[in-house]
Parts: C-alpha cells; sequence; structure tokens
C-alpha cells in the first residue's frame, strides 16, 4: 500500500525508505510521540473499564482484574509479534489497528452490558457465554494495543533514523506517561461525569481521530490514494458507529435496566460508591433495592431479616447501639423500636444512599423515617478506618449490617482485625451480630465467619433463618429471580470472652411480626447441624473467602 520511492538497499532495515512528511522531521517526531500518548491512554481506559465492568456485573474485583489484566498483557506480547509482518506497511497498517482498536474498545462496555441484560444476568444457560465475551474483548484489545508500538516504532525510525535505545527510551516515555493520565482519567473524570458506556465510546472517538489524524495527516503521502481513502471511509464510518451509539446510550441504558431489574424502576443513580437502583415501593407495590446490581432489600422478607439480625442482639443492655452498613436505615429502623435506647450510631460508606433513605418515599417510609430520630447520628466513612478511631467500650450493641463476605471488596470487613476493632468498641458485657452468608449454600464461607470471630477473642451462637420470598436471595446473587428454591441468611451473635450468648428474644421488648423463639431456637440447632470444624481465621493479608 506504500508507494515506492528511493528504494532501500537490499538487507536494509525498513525505516531507511525514509517517509515524506509535510513538516519538519522534528515536527514530525513530536506529532508521532503525541499520537503514543494519546493511545496509550486510551488503551488503559480499555483495560480499566474492562475491570471495573467486570467487577460490577460478575463480582469478586481480585479475580476479575486478574483474568482481565493477565489476558491483556498475554495478547499485547502476540500482537506484538504479529505487528512484525506489517513493518513494510506501517502507516497503513497502524490507521487500521487505531480504526478496529476505537471500534472494539468503545463499544465493549455496551455489548458487555447487552448481554449482562438480555441474557438473564451470568447463570443458568449462560453461565460461561458472557464471561467468554469478557476475555474475547480482553483478549482482542490487548491484541491490537500490542501491535501499536512494533508500528509506531517503525514510523518514528522513518521519519529521523536514530539509535534503536533512544528511539525506544522516547517511545516508552510517552506511552508511560499518557497511561498514567488515561488511569487517572477514568476514576476521576471519565467514570463519575459520562459514565461507563458513554465514557468508553469517547475514548473510542478519540482513539480513532488521533491515529486517523496521524496516518492521513502525517503519511499520507506514502499512502496509495485507495489506501488513503479506505482508511478515511472506514474511520468515518467508526465515528459515525460511535456517535449514534453515544446518542443512544440514555436510552439504551434505561432498556437494558428494565431488562435487568424489571420495568418498574424508580430511581437510579450512581453515587460515586456504587450503582443504586429502587423499584416500586409507591402505589402498594413492595420495593426492591439493588446496589451494584445485587438485590439488597426486596419483597415480603426484608422484615424477616432485618428482625433476625437486630431482635437476638438486643435481648440485653442496648442504650448504646452502633450499625456498621446499613445505610437504607432498615437496620436502624428495627433498633429504634426499643424506646429506652439512647443512641444510635450509623456508620456508613456511601452517603448518597443514606440521602436515598431519607428523601425516597418508598424508602423512607419502609425505614420508618430512621433518620428523623434525634436519636440516630450517621458518620460518612469507612467501617474499618472508623473502628480504628472508635472510642473503647463505648456500645452495648454492634450490628454488623455489611456486604456479604463473598464479595472481594467487603473481605476486610469480615477479617480478625475489623474484630477485633470493634470488640475494643464493645462494653464488657456487649454483643456482636453479623450477617454471614447463606449457611446451606456457602458454608464454608459461614464457619470461617465464626472461626474468625473466634480468632478475635468472641465466642459466637449460629443461627439461620429461612426466607420465603424468592425475590431477596442472599450472597453475592446477581437477579431477583435468581432461583425459586427456599434460601437462607445466616447470622453470628458473639459476644466478647468464652461463653457465647443466648440467643433468645427479649420478652420486655417489641414482639417481632416475623419471628418466635420456637423459630429461634430451630434455627440455632439447624445452623449448627453444618458445622465445619478445622477452618482458618480470614486476616487482612491472607483472606480466606
Amino acid at each position: 500500500m506504500i508507494e515506492p520511492h528511493a528504494p532501500a538497499p537490499p538487507g536494509s532495515p525498513p525505516w531507511t525508505d525514509s517517509a515524506r512528511l509535510p513538516v519538519r522531521p522534528g515536527t514530525g517526531r513530536f506529532l508521532v510521540l503525541a499520537c503514543v500518548f494519546v493511545c496509550a491512554a486510551c488503551g488503559l481506559v480499555y483495560e480499566l473499564e474492562l475491570v471495573a465492568f467486570a467487577s460490577y456485573l460478575i463480582g469478586d474485583s481480585v479475580t476479575q482484574a486478574s483474568v482481565v489484566l493477565s489476558v491483556m498483557v498475554f495478547a499485547m506480547g502476540i500482537g506484538s509479534l504479529a505487528a512484525k509482518r506489517l513493518r513494510w506497511h506501517a502507516a497503513a497498517g497502524f490507521g487500521a489497528i487505531e480504526t478496529a482498536l476505537a471500534l472494539v474498545g468503545g463499544c465493549s462496555a455496551m455489548a458487555l452490558y447487552a448481554v449482562f441484560a438480555w441474557t438473564g444476568g451470568w447463570g443458568g444457560v449462560w453461565a460461561d457465554g458472557p464471561r467468554c465475551l469478557l476475555v474475547a474483548f480482553s483478549l482482542a484489545i490487548g491484541l491490537l494495543v500490542g501491535a501499536e508500538v512494533p508500528l509506531l516504532m517503525e514510523l518514528i525510525q522513518r521519519i529521523r533514523r536514530q539509535d534503536v535505545g533512544g528511539a525506544v527510551a522516547d517511545l516508552f516515555a510517552a506511552d508511560y506517561v499518557g497511561a498514567l493520565v488515561g488511569g487517572l482519567a477514568f476514576p476521576f473524570l471519565l467514570l463519575p461525569f459520562l459514565g461507563q458506556l458513554t465514557g468508553a465510546l469517547l475514548t473510542g472517538t478519540v482513539n480513532v481521530v488521533a491515529g486517523g489524524a496521524l496516518v492521513l495527516g502525517l503519511f499520507g503521502r506514502d499512502l496509495t490514494r485507495r489506501a488513503r481513502w479506505t482508511l478515511f471511509v472506514v474511520g468515518l464510518t467508526v465515528l459515525g458507529v460511535l456517535a449514534t451509539a453515544a446518542a443512544l446510550a440514555d436510552e439504551f441504558e434505561r432498556a437494558a435496566r428494565h431488562a435487568v431489574y424489571g420495568a418498574d424502576v424508580r430511581v437510579a443513580l450512581q453515587t460515586g460508591v456504587q450503582e443504586v437502583v429502587l423499584t416500586g415501593g409507591t402505589d402498594g407495590r413492595p420495593l426492591d433495592l439493588f446496589l451494584d446490581g445485587r438485590l439488597r432489600v426486596g419483597g415480603h422478607d426484608e422484615r424477616r431479616y432485618h428482625e433476625a439480625l437486630v431482635a437476638p442482639a438486643m435481648s440485653g443492655p442496648h442504650a448504646r447501639v452502633l450499625i456498621l452498613g446499613g445505610g437504607d436505615g432498615l437496620a436502624a429502623r428495627e433498633v429504634l423500636r426499643r424506646r429506652d435506647v439512647r443512641r444510635v450510631d450509623v456508620v456508613e460508606l456511601d452517603a448518597g444512599l443514606v440521602r436515598l433513605a431519607r428523601s425516597d418515599p418508598g424508602l423512607s417510609a419502609l425505614n420508618g423515617h430512621a433518620y428523623d430520630d434525634p436519636r440516630v447520628r450517621v458518620t460518612t466513612a469507612d467501617a474499618l478506618g472508623w473502628l480504628r478511631r472508635a472510642p473503647g467500650g463505648r456500645y452495648d450493641v454492634v450490628v454488623a449490617d455489611l456486604p456479604d463476605p463473598g464479595i472481594t471488596a467487603s473481605t476486610k470487613l469480615y477479617s480478625q482485625e475489623f474484630y477485633g476493632l470493634a470488640r475494643r468498641a464493645l462494653a464488657p458485657d456487649g454483643r456482636l451480630v453479623v450477617h454471614a452468608g447463606p449457611v446451606v449454600t456457602r458454608p464454608r464461607v459461614f464457619w470461617t465467619v465464626a472461626r474468625t470471630l473466634r480468632a478475635a477473642g468472641f465466642a459466637a451462637t449460629p443461627y439461620r433463618v429461612l426466607g420465603h420470598d424468592p425475590g431477596f436471595t442472599a450472597g453475592p446473587d446477581r437477579s431477583a429471580g435468581a432461583t425459586r428454591t427456599p434460601h437462607d441468611w445466616g447470622f453470628l451473635l458473639s459476644a466478647p470472652g468464652p461463653s457465647a450468648p443466648r440467643l433468645r428474644l427479649d420478652p420486655k421488648g417489641p414482639r417481632p411480626a416475623t419471628l418466635t423463639q420456637g423459630e429461634l431456637d430451630g434455627d440455632g440447632r439447624a445452623a449448627r447441624r453444618t458445622r465445619i470444624g478445622g477452618l482458618p481465621a480470614s486476616t487482612l493479608v491472607h483472606p480466606r473467602y
């Protein structure tokens, strides 16, 4: 595709066939390095977008980041080797690669979300399909990114020949600085202001414009007329596809949300910590609360879950209560049913969820307007960091209403160090209650939490409560209708010292609407029958979940 002119001597490296530039060589080198900078920034945004989307859609962020990054780095090596065949057509090859990369990388987020939304999530028949799609995107983007550097090296040497070491240093300096800018732009600019879909599409647009401008503007004289027009038309087509997708992104996202959450979506917002979606909650319809795609509150079992979490822990001194998590206000609602509670401290990482729990008519009605009670104090903070600064011996009850231990981001909140800090915050006769995930389907995780509590100096009483509404599932399940089988929630009621607290309801307190003492006794026996011994405790440096 390159027009012949002043052919190089036999055996010479290809860059001795100098490019015919419309600018001086120094300016040409600067433009190539500027393109390296932009392409590196775009490439890293694609990587981070895949990692973020995989963590959101699948969960277990460490595993998803490892899969995406390792596949991409492997593919970059293969792409770099494959690009050796394109060195004699470096300009045209680089233009084609940037056009393909812009299309694949820019549309990857939308394609992944579409598969997630319209194939029923990541389970059942499609259990492997979406994960394969994630690997396929990682592989394709890695191949294309890996092919960039050899071709750019070829182009920069055609402008002005220099020693290979100096050229590599210049090229990789621009590449690494661009990666830094892309890595910072994704979490601080693209994600909060544009979202993942539009952010990826904009990155693709920048990618194709930068690549096309370099090839057609700087190296256009080295291409045949047919090659120039082909790259121009294909690049323009890709720009049209990306622009059309960006224009339809909001409509697409609404349709995908309805496919995931149902047609009754009332609130959908990105708080900076997580995506929060509310469905129902008005006109007598049950309210469902989704956090990062996981159903956290829903159906008629919501009260059963929160009563089981709070009521046994309140059988004893409970003047001062600490709730870790529970930004929806539902655990606070159960605590505030006791009139002799003097103070409730809620430590919640997501201030946006707390604002929604205060202001949304459906959610605030469900939590009994708990945040309007003068006894409640809310602190926006990470629970682990807050406990490090908490005064010792202050609380009679600590309620850990936290994300499930099977989710990587919450592993630190189920560690020996975390429970050691919680023990320090408790009064000598205080009690800590922990939601430890389902007992039936994930007994190993449940009993690992129990072992970790014991390592932190607690004696724990296990119990489980069966749910009846298939919409409100426990664990890191993704959709409300994931299963029609009965499910359970596992809890651990613990106290400092060698003696486990008795599992009972306070006879002087308000009677739970969904629990009886007989059920609670049976729930404790059922949980004990699943015991798994010999498990190690989970720590910050060696998580076991």
